[in-house]
């Protein structure tokens, strides 16, 4: 009796963690930002790291509970690099946008902020 119940509960959390991961894989193609990719991205990591927990737990197989944690370590490590390529990227966007108004002979913002605050 309270076994069928937790596989009940198993199979119910199963679909709901598949409709999220579905719903999150939506956000990472849309975005509209890159930050809200990279969210996607690890929810997408954090659900699929959750059903293999729950399928340990159904199954009765302690080794997917190793599988799982390699799969956490693996979508860390996927996450923090995707962060660094966005900020190397955005870095690399700024400097140039900033070199063509030097060029172009405009004063850069920060330094019209400066001169607003000395005078």
């Amino acid at each position: 009796m309270i076994e069928t119940a937790y596989q009940i509960l198993y199979e119910v959390s199963l679909i709901i963690l598949g409709i999220g991961i579905f719903l999150a894989m939506i956000r990472a193609i849309k975005g509209p930002r890159v930050a809200d990719r990279v969210v996607a991205i690890n929810m997408i990591g954090t659900m699929t790291m959750l059903s293999i927990a729950i399928l340990a737990l159904a199954l009765h197989q302690s080794y997917l509970l190793d599988v799982c944690l390699i799969y956490v370590m693996i979508s860390f490590l996927a996450v923090i690099v995707l962060c660094k390529i966005y900020i190397t990227v955005y870095l690399d966007k700024k400097e140039k946008q900033e070199a063509r108004t030097l060029s172009a002979g405009e004063q850069p913002a920060d330094a019209e902020q400066k001169e607003e605050t000395t005078c």
